[in-house]
């Protein structure tokens, strides 16, 4: 049934590995759509789970099927606590990112685990979740999918830059709304960082500290993805290929890995946004916590960078996620073919009863 009103818990895990994002939200539709973000809390994953799912892409079919099993649960038990703790009640959907374990859209793959049908049956409750198969399956890239969100729920802003595991950036360019990863970022940030014992670099202080090594950086900046056009996507294979193994063939200091890798994120990003002048670009996502990048960034560019309350910073893409879910309970399009290259817009995603 159509409504004007939906009560929803929007939930996301990245490729950064922060955590569970999980928030309960409202959506509004009259002329144009509301939201609220009512609570919202991050649950951080154990140490066992960080270390399980940097690895997801070297398990076999038999372990990954085993693992999906076993993060379905995890998460299903996040997502009850959370419903639990804040006395939730007549939600109209749980909807659900999942954690992507394999994107390789060129073969026509994408896996994200923690998408199975017990999840509602765990819940008690609708559950909406597993948005980017659809799309791979009409010749789409399955990403980006916040998008559609963009455009519907932050339309005042020039470009919406999400600062996660990869920069990804959304704009409407010739009257179509476009939107495709840019590169790593906290993928790789933290990596090296974690060698110091650390989970992130807080506020881009280690970087800050660090050289550039040029050679390093005109090599990042060489591959061969940044000059492949749009649309495009990102994943942990693609830096587990190229850019991991070139910046250990350096034997570089931490501090210098972070401050070169830093200047390569702000250089692409410039090359993406310069694009357009005086443009506001809302930056959320982990990243937007990087003072130093903020700072490289708009170094770069005259552009206004925006960053916005911590609400919008840390759940905007699990609000928008819930907006993909509420979509998909009206059968309405929130997959747009001029992000992803798919075939046609569509409504993607499944929908399971408890």
């Amino acid at each position: 049934m159509i409504k004007n009103y939906y009560n929803v818990i929007g939930v996301m895990s990245g490729t950064s590995l922060d955590g569970i994002d999980i928030a309960h939200c409202s959506f509004t539709h009259h002329d144009r759509w509301d939201f609220e973000i009512l609570q919202a809390e991050t649950y951080g994953y154990p140490s066992v789970w960080v270390e399980k799912l940097k690895n997801l892409v070297t398990l076999t079919k038999t372990e990954l099927l085993q693992l999906d099993e076993d993060y379905t649960k995890f998460l299903g038990n996040a997502i009850h606590q959370f419903i639990s703790k804040n006395k939730l009640s007549n939600l109209d959907a749980v909807c659900s990112h999942g954690h992507t374990a394999l994107h390789q859209p060129q073969n026509k793959l994408t896996y994200q685990i923690g998408n199975l049908p017990k999840l509602a049956s765990i819940l008690n409750e609708t559950v909406v979740c597993d948005f980017r198969v659809a799309d791979v399956a009409l010749g789409g890239q399955g990403a980006p999918l916040v998008p559609i969100g963009d455009q519907l729920l932050f339309s005042k802003y020039d470009f919406c830059l999400n600062l996660g595991g990869f920069a990804n950036i959304s704009s409407e360019i010739n009257g179509q709304r476009i939107a495709y990863d840019i590169c790593p970022v906290n993928i790789v940030l933290n990596r090296y960082v974690n060698e110091l014992g650390l989970d992130y670099d807080d506020g881009g202080k280690i970087a800050a500290s660090g050289t550039i090594n040029q050679t390093l950086l005109q090599q990042l900046n060489a591959l061969s993805f940044y000059k492949t056009p749009y649309p495009k996507s990102l994943g942990l294979e693609w830096v587990k290929t190229e850019i991991f193994p070139l910046i250990d063939s350096f034997s570089l200091s931490v501090k210098d890995v972070l401050r070169t890798f830093v200047e390569h994120i702000a250089v692409q990003i410039s090359n993406e946004i310069n694009c357009k002048s005086k443009a506001s670009v809302l930056t959320t996502g982990g990243g937007a916590f990087n003072e130093f990048l903020i700072a490289c960034l708009s170094d770069k560019t005259q552009n206004v960078i925006i960053v916005p309350e911590r609400s919008i910073i840390d759940n905007k893409e699990a609000l928008i996620f819930g907006f993909l879910g509420v979509l998909r309970l009206r059968n309405e399009n929130n997959c747009l073919s001029s992000v992803t290259g798919a075939f046609n817009d569509h409504s993607s995603g499944q929908i399971y009863y408890p």
